[in-house]
């Protein structure tokens, strides 16, 4: 099973670093042929991208709870839902303290995960040298949440979304650029000089993502096909039909039934955000800006669920 479980790790990550590589040469192409205001392409794209990842946010009961206690699972699924409820509200109607608060969890959900499943790796298959999380986790979690949103098309997606959060940064929004950008040019070069080229490849990945691709684009493909994917690979050692598979040396299996349990949670993303976007508003981009609403505020149960998870990962 261990080498069935490295040989799936490292095809999603081939997957998701050619996706971001993709998506950050198809954004060029199309910006230049279209323009960076052109959304059909962007939006497109985005679909794509959100539906890879919407469905693995929707496993938390299946790795929190035993099977056969339908009591404790309809109070489980009734607080979850409450909790990501309040953080939609909170988004959408207060001010930017709630906001900003959901972006920091995510920053940091998203950072410790991708360590966690670099982790995974380098207890099954060994590796060059000790990753350097203090560096990596920061600069993998901050650099694909806090620079698409100083871009002045995401001010322009905030103002649809909710007037109040166009100044969330308090003016510092270069600031904010630079030092994430700066951070994550270091931890790139340390993590190259310690032997963990993989892992500066990825930081590299990351920061172009961010840097040279549409706001929409860059929040999509990154939850889609780099976090949830990974997540999602995670998952399969956690969930006994897919870990069976693995043992079985069906790797491509074992994450197809990763994924299947959580296909809803796709149909109900898309019901929600569709609902706000429709709420008296014009139906454009602002429906995806709306998943991504809907994808911040699940993020903040969704961590603390997953928190016994990435913990065990990282020891």
């Amino acid at each position: 099973m261990k080498e069935n479980a490295v040989k799936l790790f490292r095809t999603v990550r081939v997957f998701s670093s050619a996706a971001v590589a993709i998506s950050i040469s198809l954004s060029i192409l199309f910006s230049g042929l279209l323009g960076n205001h052109s959304m059909g392409w962007q939006v497109a794209l985005a679909i794509m991208a959100l539906a890879i990842g919407i469905p693995h946010g929707a496993l938390d009961h299946l790795i929190t709870l035993p099977k056969n206690q339908p009591k404790k699972m309809a109070i489980f699924v009734s607080i979850y839902v409450a909790v990501a409820v309040v953080a939609v509200i909170g988004i959408l109607n207060f001010n930017t303290i709630g906001f900003c608060f959901v972006l920091l969890m995510s920053a940091v959900h998203f950072g410790i995960g991708d360590a966690a499943f670099i982790n995974e790796i380098d207890k099954r298959a060994g590796s060059k040298g000790k990753l350097n999380r203090y560096l990596y986790i920061p600069a993998a979690g901050f650099t694909p949440v806090f620079i698409p949103l100083v871009n002045s098309a995401s001010t322009d997606a905030l103002a649809k979304v909710n007037p109040s959060l166009i100044n969330w940064h308090q003016g510092l929004d270069r600031e904010i650029l630079f030092t994430v950008s700066i951070f994550a040019l270091l931890a790139l070069v340390v993590l190259a000089a310690n032997k963990r080229i993989r892992e500066s490849i990825d930081i590299a990945l990351l920061l172009s993502l961010a840097l040279f691709t549409p706001p929409l684009i860059a929040f999509a493909v990154y939850f889609g096909c780099w976090h949830a994917m990974r997540h999602t690979a995670r998952l399969t050692l956690s969930l006994s039909r897919s870990s069976q598979n693995l043992s079985d040396g069906k790797i491509g299996k074992a994450f197809i039934n990763a994924v299947i349990p959580g296909l809803p949670a796709l149909v109900g993303t898309f019901v929600v955000a569709g609902g706000l976007a429709l709420s008296g508003r014009d139906f454009t981009d602002e429906f995806f800006w709306m998943a991504l609403v809907v994808v911040w505020a699940l993020t903040v149960p969704h961590m603390a669920v997953t928190a016994k998870l990435d913990r065990a990962a990282l020891t």
